[in-house]
């Protein structure tokens, strides 16, 4: 991608007259790359590292040291050896996505759009909104992850709340996509296999992070109108802790926005039932009754229709004279 630039720099760069003396050489101008394509992410190499060869890769533990700015040059984030999990999420999207291009060794200027910042939402009270940021990274460090087997149950646990914390930042961002993709990535380390052996207490504390990722995933999969996907969350909590409230109240929404009105009432009414003060079930369980009553009015009216007014046609004369049923 680097030589690609090089190619399509303006043609008056190296034709513009040269002032050095004959023989010397002349330094070659360091160029931005477009890493995307858009002019949104940009890359400059400010010192040069050891080779292509050297660029971390994807799943690899990477660290960096890292500074900040913004526009007006204010440091809003300074960090001498930042540690994280390439291509995870872990971090910036600016970070993440120019990191894979360094080499070991390499520092670079990195100047980004707020879309692989902080956004429209910025980072209260350093970042303003839709605030465009200039990374000055330094690659240090590329190591393999630690392998899941070996991790003890307290470390299986940081590490998967690390990536859940890192789904929390997403979805306040209104970034559904990318915080299914953590809490994926936390439900994968607590459900990997091990070789070590857990403590109750652990064993407890594993499936507290895996019920607390599948209820964020079912919000997150609701927000984008995944309802299989976010049924088949909230039914998995549902198996381990039958009287999770966020649980049944997730399961409810999402039966309603089916249509399943007669399903998702008496989950709601359940819900209710463990937290009767809680207003925002209330609020949800009203709503469905008034819609499952139109509902019924409607399907009513329809099938009145299907077979004919029976205030006219449906309902038969008396007759004036009465027959026998049984003839003397």
């Amino acid at each position: 991608l680097e030589d690609v630039g090089r190619q399509l720099a303006p043609p008056q760069q190296d034709t513009q007259p040269s002032e050095q003396c004959p023989g010397e050489a002349a330094e070659e101008p360091q160029e931005w790359l477009d890493v995307l394509g858009s002019g949104l992410l940009k890359k400059k190499t400010l010192v040069p590292g050891q080779g292509v060869d050297t660029r971390p890769r994807k799943g690899q533990d990477v660290t960096v040291r890292l500074k900040a700015t913004l526009e007006d040059g204010s440091v809003v984030e300074e960090n001498p050896a930042l540690t994280f999990t390439l291509g995870d999420c872990d971090v910036l999207q600016a970070l993440d996505l120019c990191v894979q291009l360094l080499e070991m060794g390499e520092t670079a200027l990195i100047v980004s759009d707020a879309k692989y910042c902080y956004g429209v939402q910025g980072r209260s009270p350093d970042v303003p909104p839709n605030a465009s940021l200039t990374l000055e990274v330094e690659l240090l460090e590329a190591r393999d992850a630690p392998d899941l087997e070996l991790l003890s149950g307290k470390e299986k646990v940081e590490l998967a709340n690390r990536k859940r914390e890192r789904g929390n930042f997403f979805y306040q961002q209104a970034d559904y996509v990318l915080a299914i993709n953590s809490y994926d990535i936390a439900l994968k380390i607590v459900g990997s296999s091990s070789k070590v052996d857990f403590s109750p207490d652990e064993e407890t504390e594993l499936l507290d992070v895996k019920v607390k990722c599948l209820n964020n995933l079912a919000a997150s999969q609701l927000k984008l109108d995944h309802y299989e996907a976010a049924l088949k969350s909230c039914n998995l909590v549902l198996e381990h802790q039958p009287g999770n409230i966020k649980a049944l109240f997730r399961k409810g929404k999402v039966l309603a926005q089916q249509g399943e009105y007669r399903e998702a009432i008496p989950i709601l009414k359940a819900a209710l039932k463990l937290e009767p003060s809680n207003k925002t079930i209330h609020a949800e369980l009203s709503k469905l009754v008034k819609k499952h009553a139109d509902q019924k009015n409607v399907e009513t009216e329809m099938y009145r229709k299907m077979l004919g007014n029976p205030s006219t046609a449906g309902t038969p004369r008396k007759c004036k004279d009465k027959l026998p049923w049984v003839r003397p």
